[in-house]
């Protein structure tokens, strides 16, 4: 019998620093040790161990290399430096890296110098890490690229790291093509963008899939129920008043429909517990609870009739599991949603919250999303980047990217239509051929 030879792979870097970095990632190395021709090497900051430790832990992802850079009192400036100096100490002495000149085929096959180094989003660990990446010749890879707020004070200082991120990286995986049409504008090759989706819609699925039990009882009371609302809010807009708007529609809710639960797992700032989860603190129906777990939430959400909430993320995360999402707020970054049906703006006012609340729970059936209709992700995100680095090395086939090529609303409106009068005879869902042939010019 004839001994296969040795398995030929790439080393490729994957910095995680924040607990968001963390679960955006974990899906990313599962990939790449999938693909039977990557090695991540999983390297942690230690900035925040106490949140990534859990995250990496429910994943069973054991780091390669924890930097130890956080301590009390950490600056930014502190963070970045010693990111960059410690992640270069390593690869040097790891791996040779001298930054001299980008390694050959060879060196990358043979002598296991890392093909690459994905970062992700916009944090001060991610963008020293590509910076390092930059400066020994590894190559860089931006997961969830393309995000813009259009002034770099706002957020601070994430806005400014996802544009230093762009002009280092050498491919650009942007979750979205608005994110993908963001950073056209901005002067990157359109060749060098790939649409995956948003990795986060895949550690979703995983976290929803484990059956995690609830710290609080009463949260597991709540998912027992035939039907049950969650609630989240504190974002700083709806500070002073709007907070207060959601409560009361809450309280109507709950005194009208006593067999239904409503669960609100607060956040913990004073103030955001003082005007949303005070005033509803007597209510058999009604649930606060402390702030639960990436897992426990994902299954709090995957089982829920509805979601009220003023959240980014369960914007674009709960649709991915058929769950219907009101925003409670007057506007949302979150268009392509609205757009496509998954999300539906009901801002603050107590009347609209509690008409758009009853209208889904007077038949929750009518009103489950199909997460195929979220413009987010699918869950395959991770899958796409895997498959696009194996195609980039040479040994594997041109990707199937996500979503359009081009936006409905954005064509029908430069040409002076209605998209609303077009869009209502659009069944949803309804898309575009996604045929390997027709996706194959990502790697034109």
């Amino acid at each position: 019998m004839t001994q296969e030879p040795p398995r030929e792979v790439t080393h490729i870097l994957v910095l995680i620093g924040t607990r968001p970095e963390a679960i955006k990632m974990f899906p990313v190395v599962h990939a790449l040790k999938r693909s039977d021709w990557f090695e991540p090497v999983v390297v942690t900051t230690g900035q925040h161990p106490d949140l990534v430790k859990p995250i990496l832990e429910l994943a069973g992802i054991e780091p390669d290399l924890d930097l130890g850079v956080g301590h009390p009192g950490l600056t930014l400036n502190e963070l970045v430096g010693r990111v960059i100096e410690r992640l270069d100490g390593f690869c040097r002495e790891r791996f040779g890296a001298t930054g001299a000149a980008v390694a050959t085929r060879t060196a990358i096959r043979d002598d296991g110098f890392p093909g690459g180094t994905f970062v992700h989003g916009d944090t001060s660990s991610a963008v020293a890490a590509a910076l390092a990446s930059f400066h020994l010749k590894i190559p860089v890879g931006h997961v969830e690229a393309g995000l813009r707020t259009g002034t770099t004070l706002t957020p601070f200082p994430e806005e400014l790291n996802r544009q230093l991120i762009s002009r280092i990286a050498a491919f650009h995986l942007a979750p979205t093509t608005t994110n993908r049409q963001n950073l056209v504008r901005e002067g990157v090759p359109d060749e060098q963008i790939f649409v995956t989706g948003n990795t986060g819609i895949d550690a979703l699925r995983f976290a929803a899939a484990q059956d995690v039990p609830f710290d609080d009882p009463a949260v597991t009371a709540a998912v027992a129920a035939e039907n049950y609302v969650v609630v989240t809010a504190h974002r700083r807009e709806n500070w002073n008043g709007g907070l207060a708007r959601i409560a009361e529609a809450i309280g109507l809710l709950a005194d009208s429909r006593p067999d239904t639960r409503f669960v609100i797992p607060l956040h913990p700032n004073p103030l955001v517990r003082a005007e949303l989860g005070e005033p509803l603190a007597n209510r058999a129906n009604v649930v606060r609870s402390e702030p639960l777990t990436y897992a426990q939430f994902a299954r709090l959400m995957a089982n829920a009739a509805v979601i009220l909430t003023d959240s980014g993320g369960i914007q674009e995360e709960a649709p991915a599991l058929g769950v219907p999402v009101l925003v409670a707020r007057e506007s949302t970054e979150r268009g392509e949603g609205v757009v496509a049906g998954t999300l539906k703006l009901v801002g603050t006012d107590p009347a609209a919250i509690v008409d758009e609340v009853g209208n889904v729970l007077a038949d929750p059936g009518e009103h489950r999303v199909d997460p195929e209709d979220n413009p987010y992700g699918d869950g395959h995100a991770a899958e796409r980047i895997a498959a696009a680095g194996a195609y980039l090395a040479g040994i594997g086939p041109p990707p199937v990217r996500f979503g359009p090529a081009f936006s409905r609303k954005v064509v029908l409106e430069a040409a002076g239509y209605d998209f609303g009068e077009f869009d209502e005879s659009l069944p949803r869902g309804a898309q575009p051929d996604r045929s390997e042939e027709h996706d194959a010019w990502v790697g034109r």
